[in-house]
């Protein structure tokens, strides 16, 4: 069984959400609230001036794993100098 998260516990069957709770989770490093809330959101721009730098390297992590440079982009783009790290050292290591 995989492990629940504290977003799934909150959210309970009915799978419904607000921004509020998602931001309280993602804050805490739910990574699935942070997922969750900058699909929701879609600006991650937004999100990321908003101070969470913790969600920057979190979805920053989690493109690197997946060597989603696409992503890497959207979130230097977004302000994440984190991100622009990783993609320029992806993109030199070929």
């Amino acid at each position: 069984m995989p492990p629940v998260s504290r977003l799934t516990l909150s959210l309970g069957q009915g799978g419904k959400h607000d921004d509020g709770t998602l931001r309280a989770l993602a804050d805490e490093g739910d990574e699935t609230a942070l997922e969750r809330l900058a699909d929701t959101r879609g600006d991650l721009a937004e999100l990321l001036d908003e101070g969470s730098e913790h969600a920057g390297r979190l979805l920053t992590s989690r493109a690197v794993a997946n060597r989603d440079l696409r992503e890497l982009r959207r979130l230097s783009d977004a302000g994440s100098g984190e991100a622009e790290t990783e993609l320029e050292r992806l993109l030199r290591a070929g």
